[in-house]
């Protein structure tokens, strides 16, 4: 913890929870949950799982309160509400209540000379960083200015003593929409202006406040930065597509689409592809954790993936509602670490079909294990199989009978 922590100082973990009156058992729970969240990326078998929770809760629990300045440039505020609008008592308000945010534009109730004076006083200090927003440097970056500052000057200033950055939402990271074309402001991401600072990039618009929170708490407890992929994000929960854990899967490889909000694929629950959904082409845990303590996600309320966590997602997949291309070649194998970005299809020309079904099959029984793992983790039950149709909260539709369309009619009437 010594690159990550010098001069961190007062009560670690354990005893600010045991002086709020938590138990152990309330704080192993919640350990239980982050490594729940680790264990997305990264399989965990046989005991293996509980070991994690039980290393994690030792480690976080001697965690001595660290330094935080949390910047709010271009954005909407989004990303630090989905952080700590988590319902319960969980380990987000812990790991919160642990860092010594000294400054922090939303929450603070300092102002003026004396919010300058909070954020001058904690960059000079080993501190780690967070940055919500991207960074305008068109213009000499007046579409963004704090205290008569640009936000250049205020994230450099930051940076300055930072062991470690946290680029967290799609602004953060990639620009987002300000950086859309024609990108008027010349929004720009946090890796885009800090080089010589480790920046993780915790994308997404907004992320997930678990990913959030166990990136930090990751920080805290193994003293350096996540394994990342290509784009610099933490691979325990950016490194599987969205279409791979989809619960709708089943009905995108039987075919059965949506083809308009109302029609009956919709009300059946069946996949959202035609109707625009980037989750094949999207890394992110949303079916796996999701928003508000497990209860909903974007597909699961019937909305078709933007595909939010990926580079220049309002550039490459507007508009929202129009079909991707289909790229074959790839089955739930696919990872962030082997699939390059723009080299899709040539990977794919690469893959033998045998071999890619055999992985498949493989994976798919691995994945399955997996998840169940994961949703009892959560609190929640794995779904049950349902071999018909099924609406949009996974119920089974029972099929009295329908009327035939006027193809079943007319090829039934040409058998006889």
């Amino acid at each position: 913890m010594s690159d990550l922590a010098p001069g961190w100082q007062g009560e670690n973990l354990r005893e600010n929870l045991l002086r709020r009156g938590f138990s152990r058992r309330d704080f192993l729970k919640m350990c239980s949950s982050m490594a729940a969240v680790y264990a997305v990326g990264t399989p965990l078998a046989g005991g293996a799982f509980s070991a994690r929770a039980q290393d994690l809760e030792q480690k976080l629990g001697d965690v001595k309160k660290p330094n935080v300045a949390w910047l709010q440039l271009m954005e909407c505020t989004g990303c630090m509400e989905s952080t700590i609008r988590s319902g319960g008592t969980t380990i987000e308000e812990c790991v919160l209540d642990l860092l010594s945010v000294n400054y922090n534009e939303l929450l603070m109730a300092a102002s003026g000379t004396a919010a300058d004076k909070a954020l001058e006083d904690i960059n000079s200090e080993p501190h780690i960083l967070v940055v919500n927003g991207s960074v305008s440097v068109d213009d000499d970056g007046i579409y963004c200015v704090i205290g008569g500052k640009s936000s250049v000057e205020v994230l450099k200033e930051a940076a300055r003593n930072a062991t470690v950055i946290l680029a967290v939402g799609a602004c953060a990271v990639y620009g987002s929409v300000q950086a859309a074309k024609p990108n008027p402001t010349g929004a720009k991401g946090v890796d885009e202006i800090i080089k010589d600072k480790p920046v993780i990039n915790v994308s997404g618009c907004p992320p997930i406040g678990e990913v959030i929170t166990a990136t930090i708490t990751y920080l805290l407890t193994h003293g350096e930065p996540p394994k990342v992929d290509a784009e610099g994000r933490p691979l325990f929960a950016y490194d599987q597509r969205i279409h791979d854990s989809c619960p709708k899967r089943a009905h995108y490889d039987a075919g059965q689409f949506v083809h308009t909000f109302d029609d009956e694929g919709a009300k059946n629950g069946w996949c959202l592809y035609e109707v625009g959904c980037k989750g094949p082409s999207t890394f992110s845990p949303c079916p796996i954790i999701q928003w508000n303590m497990h209860t909903s996600w974007p597909i699961g309320a019937g909305h078709p993936c933007i595909g939010c966590t990926e580079k220049d997602f309002f550039d490459r997949f507007t508009p929202f509602y129009e079909t991707l291309p289909k790229v074959g070649g790839f089955g739930i194998e696919s990872t962030a670490e082997n699939i390059g970005l723009g080299l899709v299809g040539a990977a794919a020309a690469g893959v033998a079909v045998h071999a890619s079904i055999t992985a498949a099959k493989t994976v798919s029984a691995r994945k399955k294990e997996r998840d169940t793992e994961l949703l009892a983790a959560f609190g929640e039950q794995p779904a049950p199989v349902h071999h018909g149709p099924v609406d949009a909260m996974g119920g089974e539709i029972p099929d009295p009978g329908r009327t035939p369309t006027q193809d079943e009619s007319d090829a039934t009437d040409g058998d006889k």
